[in-house]
């Protein structure tokens, strides 16, 4: 074979193989590319699903807050007949939208969502003697044997009772406390601050989480929505099998005051004080859940009633 042929077909293999890598690293652009894009627009599309997630959630969440407010204009007791309690089952809002009209991912939003009376639960700013932070006295001696009651009862460790009862009240004394003329906020706000405190875990929150909240103030026990735990906790001298049957009870009417619970204790509990239990409530726990398509947002919110409007204390993800 000449050299000039060997020459020609050499070069015609290294362009081949040139003309070959060309493409595959034309195609890898190209896929890289088309990756890239495809990323961004579901960033995009993610990132709109979580608006349209959290604009129907607000929705929701006024919502509550003027059934509330209509509530508090027109009722003189808070009890679980009245509509704010009836929780909202899962309902598909399209059913909510105009013939005609296009609502995209948000119409077809499924949403849940419950109100709640946060005063049904017992209160663990009630541990704390706020008009005598600067004395050594700073624990609610009633209040913390109502909280060790509660945790007997539900089988946690009594001894956290007051652990919890002199990191709050230490919370509460550093607040009121100006450093250099501005007061340092309140470290306990929601139970999971709780995990602060040596020796509290997320099984104990958990398991305190239905009977228990933190408000921004003492406040008295709801009798016509406390469960029977919270009951037989804020009452001294109320057994369990007896907070179960005034629950039982109440079923049937609703307290109209704190004279008729009183009326229906065994003789154990007659030394209640009235200022410690109550029928009206300034405070609830607002929960919704929106679902668009396979994605899905729990929120819950805090939500002070006022005599002609409320006020949202504090809203978190679940």
């Amino acid at each position: 074979m000449k050299p000039g042929r060997y020459n020609a077909r050499a070069q015609r293999g290294v362009a081949v193989v040139t003309a070959l890598l060309l493409a595959t690293l034309a195609v890898t652009v190209v896929a890289s590319l088309f990756w890239r894009q495809q990323l961004q627009v579901r960033s995009i599309d993610n990132l709109r699903l979580q608006l349209q997630k959290q604009w129907v959630l607000r929705g929701a969440l006024d919502w509550a807050r003027l059934i509330l407010r209509e509530d508090g204009r027109n009722s003189l007791i808070d009890s679980l007949d009245e509509p704010w309690a009836t929780p909202l089952a899962p309902t598909r809002l399209d059913q909510y939208v105009a013939p005609g009209i296009s609502s995209g991912d948000a119409g077809n939003a499924l949403l849940s969502g419950a109100i709640e009376d946060a005063q049904g639960r017992f209160n663990l700013m009630n541990l704390v003697n706020l008009s005598d932070l600067a004395k050594q006295d700073r624990i609610n001696q009633a209040a913390l044997q109502g909280f060790t009651r509660l945790l007997g009862a539900l089988r946690l460790d009594t001894a956290m009772a007051k652990l919890i009862a002199q990191a709050m009240a230490e919370a509460e004394s550093a607040a009121q406390q100006p450093r250099n003329g501005i007061r340092r906020p309140i470290s306990f706000v929601q139970l999971d601050d709780l995990l602060a405190v040596p020796g509290c875990t997320p099984l104990m929150i958990k398991t305190m989480r239905p009977h228990t909240v933190i408000l921004p103030a003492p406040t008295p026990i709801n009798i016509n929505t406390a469960s029977a735990e919270v009951l037989a906790a804020g009452v001294s001298g109320l057994s369990l099998a007896d907070a179960i049957a005034i629950t039982s009870s109440r079923r049937q009417a609703a307290f109209q005051n704190a004279a008729e619970f009183i009326k229906r204790l065994p003789d154990t509990a007659k030394g209640l004080d009235v200022g410690s239990v109550s029928v009206t409530t300034r405070y609830f726990l607002v929960n919704g859940a929106v679902t668009i398509r396979n994605a899905k947002l729990e929120i819950q919110a805090l939500v002070e009633r006022q005599p002609t409007t409320t006020r949202l204390l504090w809203v978190k993800a679940l």
